[in-house]
């Protein structure tokens, strides 16, 4: 018999993420008052992943994702959920060397053997990144979860954080925006299985790019866009760099039909709450470039900040590894004579 997960779960993908505001409230208090020289990134300015000096020119990274369903299929959540963690490794310049399995699953409601269908297509992306899932951890939950905790390495020099952000760069996404909006249409049942096929094999795309650009002079920060949607997770990035941003809203890219879908009311419960978080520090929006832009993203991409100078030999850098790029914006310097003018403009 077929089992429909997203009925199992009251959230989906990584719209399940507590606010960025309620986030700040929880980890207020997190910073430890011991010193660990051997930290470099921390969770201080909201990176992807943490790392730590391996003391011979070479960093480990260690980092986290799981959530609740995002699509019915077992074995495709699976593989949506493994992308997802891996990319926190890519968007630190690194590469993934292993990783171990989270799983929380209510027992009592869904059978051992779709738990297990879960677990290989999350094996199969390990394979494709070519590292060994190589255990886990499992408990009984009220709720569907799935995702891994990765370790990966990189060389330090090619380590990128959210404070290594530029004035005077090109802002460019890897990936498309709208899987929220899409995912919440087939939890609607209103979208068409040729969209629905659109979101998941753009979910289902590794970042592994992200560990070549970093390598490429030109590039001064990379990130990846998830459950904050973009605005959330470009201001992480400004806060952290003390730069301001502006977004050229028709050349992001988009999947198909979103705009349809957006304005049959399939809007994702974590798109008020992204947009609540940002609103003070972005230019006023209408309501839907606000639900495009806090739109939260499972698996969504790079956001990539480039130096002008370099732009062009890095659309050439992208166009060989088949990924053709425009940008979507650019930075800029703080404001200091305008303390309270917004960090992020859209036009």
């Amino acid at each position: 018999m077929d089992v429909l997960l997203t009925q199992y779960s009251h959230g989906a993908g990584c719209g399940c993420k507590i606010s960025p505001s309620q986030l700040n409230i929880i980890l207020a208090g997190a910073q430890s008052s011991v010193n660990f020289p051997g930290l470099v990134v921390g969770h201080g300015a909201k990176d992807d992943a943490a790392a730590f000096d391996l003391g011979d020119g070479r960093v480990v990274l260690s980092t986290t994702d799981f959530f609740m369903p995002i699509v019915d299929d077992p074995h495709t959540f699976g593989r949506i959920a493994a992308t997802n963690a891996l990319s926190d490794i890519y968007a630190m310049g690194g590469q993934p060397l292993m990783a171990i399995a989270i799983l929380g699953w209510p027992m009592d409601k869904l059978s051992p053997e779709i738990a297990a269908e879960v677990i290989a297509g999350g094996r199969q992306v390990c394979e494709q990144a070519g590292i060994p899932l190589a255990g886990g951890h499992s408990i009984d939950a009220p709720e569907p979860i799935f995702g891994l905790a990765v370790t990966g390495i990189a060389n330090q020099s090619n380590l990128k954080t959210n404070r290594m952000a530029q004035a005077g760069c090109d802002i460019f996404l890897t990936k498309p925006l709208g899987v929220g909006i899409l995912t919440t249409a087939q939890k609607q049942q209103t979208i068409t299985a040729a969209d629905l096929t659109h979101a998941i094999s753009s979910m289902c795309q590794l970042n592994a790019i992200g560990a070549r650009l970093a390598d490429f002079d030109g590039v001064t920060c990379i990130t990846d866009v998830t459950g904050f949607g973009l605005l959330g997770h470009l201001l992480e990035v400004c806060e952290a760099s003390g730069i301001r941003a502006r977004l050229d809203v028709n050349a992001i890219p988009l999947l198909p039909n979103v705009i349809a879908y957006l304005e049959q009311g399939c809007v994702p419960g974590g798109t008020l709450r992204n947009w609540h978080s940002v609103q003070d520090k972005v230019v006023p929006l209408d309501e839907q470039t606000q639900r495009l832009l806090c739109d939260p993203q499972t698996s969504g991409g790079l956001l990539v900040m480039v130096k002008q100078s370099a732009r062009i030999a890095f659309q050439a850098l992208c166009q060989q590894q088949g990924v053709d790029l425009q940008p979507i914006g650019q930075t800029f310097k703080s404001a200091l004579n305008q303390p309270n003018a917004p960090i992020i403009e859209v036009v």
